[in-house]
């Protein structure tokens, strides 16, 4: 990607993520990167592209935290690396998340699925739900009937800790979701 690329995505990134997918135009896009239309044109091809790039980039990264995070507690058991989903999201939220979950955001605006960043923001929704699912299996959640109904559950608590950071109605919701994963799981 050339620098003036990089540029674009990360003018892209903030603007998109500060005001809105759809209170953005190109134009400040360029203006804020400075690159001129057509340099982001050659690039990018449309304003959709630069918003399924947008998204694709945020997802990769939060799965590279949750990754080092999910690490950090290898050999810990299940439970712990659930709590520790929780634990890095409020990490993520702190740094890169004061308006809530760029994905629930995306959404907002953009429920049409045809739209090109669709998919990556249900793929990442998706990929948090076999997440979730995949360590209710390691904890045995009573078969596959059982992980299904746990991972939806931690799944969910997830989602409202980001909806809730969003909106800044409580403080810590991931605190508080995390807390509320312990009890369910046994206190760990």
């Amino acid at each position: 990607m050339t620098p003036g690329a990089r540029r674009v995505l990360r003018a892209a990134e903030r603007l998109f993520y500060e005001r809105g997918i759809h209170a953005v135009g190109v134009d400040l896009i360029a203006a804020e990167a400075g690159v001129t239309k057509k340099t982001l044109y050659d690039r990018f091809g449309s304003k959709e592209q630069i918003v399924v790039e947008y998204l694709a980039g945020r997802d990769e990264r939060w799965r590279e935290l949750l990754a080092a995070r999910l690490d950090a507690v290898a050999g810990r058991g299940p439970a712990v690396r659930a709590v520790a989903v929780f634990e890095a999201s409020r990490e993520w939220a702190a740094e890169y998340g004061s308006k809530g979950c760029s994905m629930i955001n995306a959404h907002a605006e953009i429920g049409d699925p045809s739209h090109p960043a669709y998919p990556v923001i249900t793929g990442q929704k998706r990929w948090m739900l076999e997440l979730f699912t995949g360590l209710a299996r390691e904890i045995g959640a009573g078969g596959a009937a059982g992980a299904d109904r746990l991972g939806r559950t931690l799944m969910l608590l997830h989602e409202g800790a980001l909806v809730a950071h969003g909106l800044g109605v409580f403080p810590d919701p991931f605190g508080h979701a995390a807390d509320e994963v312990r009890d369910l799981l046994g206190r760990v």
